[in-house]
C-alpha cells in the first residue's frame, strides 16, 4: 500500500487529510511537528509527503530542505500545505525543493488530484532511478570486462613493464596494450576514445582486437607511422559514427637499444635517461599527427631516440593530468611531469606512489576522465 506522509500541527487538518486519504486507499502516518516529521519519513521513506509550511520550531521549509537533501528520500514527492499565495512564496517553496502546492482552505478535489499526481511523479522517479542503477551496473561490468583484457605486467627483463587502468565514473575510452611483435622488438601503445559511455570504450576494443591480432591490411607494424596510418584509414568519423581517438605508439629494438614512435594528437611519452639521480635527464616524446578519424589525408611520421640503461618510459592519458583545481584552474601536463621527475629524485618512481601524489591534488574523491598510466622500465 502507497505510505503518505502528514506533517501538521492543527489537528483538524490531521483528521481532514488522514480520512481522506485513507478512503482513496492509501496508507497515512502522522507526524505533529518537524522534527518528528523528519524521524517519520527516515523510517517510512514514502512515497509522498504533505507538509504544513507554518509550524513551531521548525517550518516546512526547513523540513523540505532535510528530506530532499537526504539520499534516500530522493524519490519521495513533497507538497507543501500552504495560506501564503504569493509568487515570492512559492518561489521561496520551489527553491526549497517542494515539487507542489495545496493552499488553505483545502478542496477535496483538487488535494486528490495532487496527490495522485505526486504519486505519478514518484513512480517515475523510482523508475528512473531504477534504470539509471542498471545502466551504472552495466557500465561497471564494460569497465571491468576492458580491465580484463588488458595486458598482464611485463615482469621478464631486459623491459619490464606496469600498468594501471583507472575508469571514471562513466565508462571511457582508454585502452593500452605491450608485446613482443619478435624476440628483438617491442611494441607500446596506448589510445584514448573521445566521450564516455559505451560509444567510446567499443571503438577502442575493436582497436585493441585489430592491433593484437595484426589483420590491418598491407601494414608495417615495426613502423608506427604506418599502423597510425592504417588506423586512421580503417577508423574514419562518419555521419553515424563521430568518435576519433588520440594514441601513442612505440617499438623499442632491445638489441639497437633504439626507440622509435608516433603520436596522433596524444599527450607526449615522458623518458627518463639513465639511473634516477636527477629529474633533469628527461625527454617528451612526441610527434606531430591529427587524431585517427579526423581527417582521410591526415600525415603521420616517426620519431626516434636512444634508450640508455636504466632509463624508464611513461606512456598515459590526459585524464592523469587534466585534473580541475578548487581556484578553477587545471592541473597540468607541466605539472605531472615535474611530479615524476621528484618521484624519480626520490627513489619513490613507482606507479602507486604517482597515483598517490595525483590523488592528493584531486579535490574529488573520483576522476572526471578515464586515467591509464604505464610505466616502462629498461634494464
Amino acid at each position: 500500500m502507497t505510505q503518505i506522509l502528514i506533517i501538521d500541527d492543527d489537528p483538524a487538518i490531521q483528521i481532514l487529510l488522514k480520512r481522506t486519504l485513507h478512503n482513496q486507499g492509501y496508507e497515512v502516518t502522522i507526524a505533529s511537528n518537524g522534527e518528528e516529521g523528519l524521524e517519520q519519513a527516515q523510517q517510512l521513506r514514502p512515497a509522498l509527503v504533505i507538509c504544513d509550511w507554518i509550524m513551531p520550531r521548525m517550518n516546512g521549509l526547513e523540513v523540505c530542505r532535510q528530506i530532499k537533501a537526504t539520499p534516500a528520500l530522493s524519490t519521495t514527492m513533497f507538497i507543501l500545505l500552504t495560506s501564503l499565495g504569493s509568487v515570492g512564496d512559492r518561489v521561496k517553496g520551489l527553491d526549497a525543493g517542494a515539487d507542489d502546492f495545496i493552499c488553505k482552505p483545502i478542496e477535496i478535489a483538487e488535494l486528490q488530484a495532487r496527490v495522485r499526481s505526486g504519486l505519478r511523479l514518484h513512480e517515475l522517479s523510482r523508475d528512473l532511478q531504477h534504470q539509471k542503477h542498471l545502466l551504472e551496473m552495466e557500465l561497471a561490468e564494460a569497465a571491468e570486462y576492458v580491465r580484463s583484457i588488458l595486458p598482464d605486467q611485463m615482469t621478464e627483463p631486459p623491459v619490464t613493464i606496469d600498468s594501471r587502468f583507472i575508469p571514471s565514473r562513466q565508462l571511457g575510452g582508454d585502452g593500452f596494450d605491450y608485446y613482443w611483435l619478435d624476440s628483438e622488438h617491442l611494441a607500446i601503445y596506448l589510445l584514448d576514445t573521445a566521450g564516455h559511455g559505451l560509444r567510446a570504450a567499443l571503438p577502442t576494443l575493436s582497436v585493441l582486437n585489430l592491433l593484437r591480432s595484426r589483420t590491418l591490411p598491407n601494414i608495417n607494424y615495426y613502423q608506427p607511422s604506418d599502423v597510425l596510418r592504417g588506423l586512421n584509414q580503417t577508423f574514419q568519423m562518419t555521419a553515424r559514427n563521430d568518435k576519433y581517438f588520440t594514441i601513442w605508439y612505440g617499438v623499442y629494438n632491445r638489441t639497437k637499444r633504439k626507440l622509435v614512435y608516433a603520436s596522433a594528437g596524444h599527450p607526449p611519452a615522458v623518458l627518463f635517461s639513465g639511473k634516477p639521480l636527477s629529474s633533469g635527464d628527461v625527454q617528451l616524446l612526441k610527434t606531430t599527427g591529427l587524431p585517427v578519424g579526423m581527417l582521410l589525408e591526415a600525415e603521420y611520421v616517426d620519431d626516434s631516440c636512444d634508450v640508455s640503461e636504466s632509463s624508464s618510459l611513461y606512456i598515459f592519458s590526459d585524464g592523469i593530468y587534466e585534473i580541475h583545481q578548487p581556484d578553477g584552474n587545471i592541473w597540468g601536463l607541466d605539472s605531472f611531469v615535474k611530479l615524476l621527475g621528484e618521484c624519480r629524485v626520490e627513489s619513490l618512481c613507482n606507479l602507486n606512489s604517482i597515483l598517490q601524489g595525483v590523488e592528493a591534488l584531486n579535490p574529488k574523491d573520483f576522476f572526471d576522465d578515464d586515467l591509464s598510466l604505464l610505466e616502462v622500465n629498461f634494464e
